[in-house]
C-alpha cells in the first residue's frame, strides 16, 4: 500500500498532524492564560485587601492622632481660658480693694477735717460765751461744773458698785468711746451750762 492509499483509509497526513499539534498547542496556552489570570486575580483581590486593611488602620491612626492633638488643644485652650478667668478675679478683687480703701480713707479724711471744726467751732462758742458772761456767772458755772462732776462720780460709782460684769464691760467700752470726743462733750456741756446760768440770772434781774 502506498501513501494515497492510506490518505484514503482515514491515516492523518503530516500535515493534518501539525495543524493538530497546533490547534492543542493552542489550546494549551489558552488553557494556562486562563489559569494564570485566575491565579492572578486572586493574588491582586489579596493585594487590594491588605491594601485596604493597610489603609484602614493608617486612617484609624490618623484619626486617632487627630483626635489626639484636638484634645489636647481643646484641654490647653480650656486651661489658658481658666487662667485667664482667675487672673481677671484677681485683677478686678484688687482693684475693687484698692476703690474700697482709698473710700474709706476719703471717709476718714472727711470725718477727721469734720471732728475738727466741730471742735474749733466749739471753742469758739465756748470762748465767745466765756467772753460775754460775767465773772460771778463764771464761777457759778465752774462750781455748778465740779459739783455736777461730783455727783455722777458718785452717781457712777455707786452704779458701778450694783452693775452685773457683762454690764461694766460694756459701759466701759462706751465710756472709752465717750473719752475720744471728750473734748467737744465737755466743751459742749460747759456752754449748757454757762447758758442755762445767764437765762437764769437775766430771769432775776427781770
Amino acid at each position: 500500500m502506498n501513501d494515497e492509499s492510506q490518505n484514503k483509509m482515514g491515516s492523518p497526513t503530516p500535515e493534518e498532524l501539525r495543524q493538530q499539534v497546533e490547534r492543542t498547542r493552542d489550546e494549551l496556552g489558552q488553557t494556562v492564560e486562563a489559569l494564570a489570570g485566575k491565579a492572578d486575580v486572586k493574588a491582586q483581590a489579596k493585594e487590594k485587601t491588605a491594601a485596604a486593611k493597610k489603609q484602614a488602620a493608617e486612617k484609624t491612626a490618623e484619626l486617632k492622632e487627630q483626635a489626639a492633638e484636638k484634645t489636647a488643644a481643646a484641654k490647653e485652650q480650656a486651661a489658658e481660658k481658666a487662667t485667664a478667668v482667675k487672673e481677671q478675679a484677681a485683677e478686678k478683687s484688687a482693684e475693687l480693694k484698692e476703690q474700697a480703701a482709698e473710700k474709706t480713707a476719703a471717709v476718714k479724711e472727711q470725718a477727721a477735717a469734720a471732728t475738727a471744726q466741730i471742735r474749733e467751732k466749739t471753742a469758739q462758742a465756748a470762748q465767745a460765751v466765756k467772753d460775754k458772761t460775767p465773772e460771778p456767772v463764771q464761777e457759778k458755772t465752774a462750781q455748778a461744773a465740779t459739783q455736777v462732776r461730783e455727783s455722777a462720780a458718785r452717781a457712777g460709782q455707786f452704779a458701778v458698785d450694783r452693775t452685773p460684769d457683762p454690764l461694766l464691760e460694756k459701759a466701759d467700752r462706751i465710756a472709752k468711746a465717750a473719752r475720744a470726743n471728750r473734748t467737744p462733750l465737755l466743751a459742749g456741756g460747759a456752754v449748757l451750762v454757762a447758758f442755762l446760768l445767764i437765762r437764769r440770772g437775766r430771769g432775776r434781774n427781770k
